[in-house]
This record gives C-alpha cells, sequence and structure tokens, in this order.
C-alpha cells in the first residue's frame, strides 16, 4: 500500500470507530469525526498530513498526493 491508500484507509477507519462509539456510549465520539475531517480538509489545500509525514518516515512508499 501506498501512503495514499494508508491515510483514506486510516481516516474511514477513525470515522466509522467515532461514528460507531457515538452511537454506543456518548455522542462526544462526534469531535473525533469532525476533527478527522478537519484534517483531511487542510490537507486537500495545504498538502500537510502528520501521518503522511509519518509514514514516509518509518519507509512506506510515497503516492501522488503524499510525496
Amino acid at each position: 500500500m501506498r501512503i495514499d491508500n494508508v491515510v483514506l484507509a486510516f481516516a474511514g477507519i477513525v470515522i466509522l470507530a467515532s461514528l460507531a462509539l457515538s452511537y454506543l456510549h456518548s455522542t462526544n465520539w462526534l469531535w473525533l469525526s469532525a476533527f478527522v475531517g478537519a484534517n483531511l480538509l487542510q490537507a486537500a489545500f495545504t498538502g500537510f498530513c502528520p501521518l503522511a509525514k509519518f509514514l514516509k518516515a518509518i519507509g512506506v512508499k510515497p503516492g501522488q498526493a503524499f510525496n
């Protein structure tokens, strides 16, 4: 997998987990979904993604969006 795929998969997993936790425990878990969404939005405009930087540092192959 390339960095782009890992970032998108990780974001999707976190959002789905946040939605499940908000349904099962507390609606405050929706703040996690909001944070992930805001981070994806800013990454679209700035190209900066902390997870992509970390994945690049540990040797995951770069993709088109984060290189």
